[in-house]
């Protein structure tokens, strides 16, 4: 993240990746989300420019890599942790200020697995290989042609 505000050139796109985030994410609620792909469709454009708004100046494959593993293993975390918490709010029963926290971080968590974590595994995935690519044509030796 802090790459994405070391320039003001990083700033900016940074900025304006975060505006479009939040652009998207209020079309898709006003179009609504609720068995509507249109509306699905926008809430996961604004996870994914959430994403590029802190990755967008990363130019190594291995920092991307290490995106797209801890994009998989936060899903995991996160599913586990949003059933966990929906149980123990269950059972707690009732009306009250822990229930109803525990029902937010629940919520949290599920939005959290479902709309950051794989906007996150395809960024890591496509950045690596992008990035794996450039760097290998970086280090070929230039093709001269020969006499």
């Amino acid at each position: 993240m802090i790459e994405a505000l070391s320039s003001s050139h990083n700033r900016t796109v940074t900025a304006l990746l975060l505006v479009i985030a939040g652009a998207l994410a209020a079309a898709a609620a006003l179009v609504g989300i609720s068995d509507n792909l249109p509306g699905i469709l926008l809430l996961y454009a604004a996870a994914f420019a959430l994403v590029l708004a802190f990755v967008h100046p990363w130019r190594a494959s291995r920092k991307f890599r290490y995106l797209f593993y801890a994009s998989a293993l936060g899903f995991v975390v996160f599913a586990v942790a949003h059933n966990v918490l929906e149980v123990v709010a269950g059972r707690m029963g009732g009306p009250g200020l822990v229930v109803a926290a525990l029902q937010g971080i629940q919520v949290a968590a599920f939005l959290i697995a479902l709309l950051i974590c794989p906007a996150a595994f395809i960024i890591g995935l496509a950045g690596g290989v992008v990035m794996w690519i450039r760097g290998r044509r970086r280090s070929l030796p230039s093709q001269s042609p020969g006499r």
